[in-house]
């Protein structure tokens, strides 16, 4: 894909990573980017540097998700390219089981991570179809290719995320509809601030997040569906497959050494 000329839609794109992206598609040249955020102001401070639209929107929401993309796609006459980027993040908590986190925060895990991405290309996906093209990105994490010491929920609905992108993948390759996936590992955001050195994500350095909108922009031009801006998570995904009783146990040395304040 060639972002020059696109219409682009970021959610999430007040901080991080999809603030980045914005960022680098104005570079890149996009007819015009538009930046959701779950906090109004940062995504208007946002769409003032790259000359973009703001929208306050919790990604939850699917009528406003619907909204949005309808004046989106009113205003410039499509959606080129689609980045559900929005992410959150908790851990397990004490007493540091799988189990720990409380309902809610599987809940909102589950929301914000798998049920936004469907509801983007519910919005999506009829104009695209009509098209015969269109694009989209999903943030999901290495961690939904491996795991994630210490926080079962966000692991586990990264995991369900990649499974979606791949279910699109395989629905609407055929109808002209690309999909790539992002797994980065550690990258310097506000959700490792709190973490010293990005914790077992961190342990193949902590990536700018230019450094991961550099990654992105390479892997759309590439249409590859894995965007891994940590090239090491395809070994480390290759060794998983390789010998998966092996790799748990190398997980759990991982664990002992990072993740488990009962030791």
């Amino acid at each position: 894909m060639v972002v020059e000329g696109a219409v682009v839609i970021v959610t999430g794109g007040g901080n991080g990573i999809g603030k980045a992206l914005c960022a680098r598609f104005h570079r890149e040249g996009a007819r015009k980017v538009v930046v959701a955020d779950l906090h109004p102001a940062d995504a208007e401070a946002v769409a003032a540097v790259v000359d973009g639209d703001a929208y306050g929107l919790d990604v939850r929401d699917e009528a406003a998700l619907q909204s949005m993309v309808a004046e989106v796609e009113a205003k410039y006459g499509r959606v080129d390219l689609f980045c559900s980027n929005a992410g959150i993040i908790a851990g397990d908590g004490e007493p540091w089981w799988a189990t720990s986190a409380p309902n809610e925060t599987w809940q909102a895990m589950w929301d914000i991570h798998v049920m936004s991405h469907v509801f983007a290309a519910r919005a999506c996906l009829p104009g695209m179809l009509a098209r015969g093209e269109g694009y989209l990105l999903n943030t999901a994490s290495a961690a939904g290719l491996l795991n994630q010491v210490g926080d079962a929920a966000y692991s586990t609905t990264k995991h369900a995320a990649i499974g979606f992108a791949e279910a699109l993948a395989i629905t609407h390759g055929d109808d002209g509809i690309k999909v790539s996936v992002l797994c980065p590992q550690a990258v310097a955001t506000q959700m490792i601030g709190s973490v010293e050195e990005g914790g077992t994500a961190g342990v193949d350095g902590i990536l700018t997040p230019d450094e991961v909108a550099e990654a992105v922009v390479q892997g759309l031009a590439a249409e590859r569906f894995l965007i891994l801006p940590h090239p090491q998570v395809a070994d480390y995904r290759a060794h998983k497959a390789a010998d998966y009783d092996r790799w748990l146990g190398g997980m759990r040395k991982l664990r002992r050494r990072f993740g488990n304040p009962n030791l």
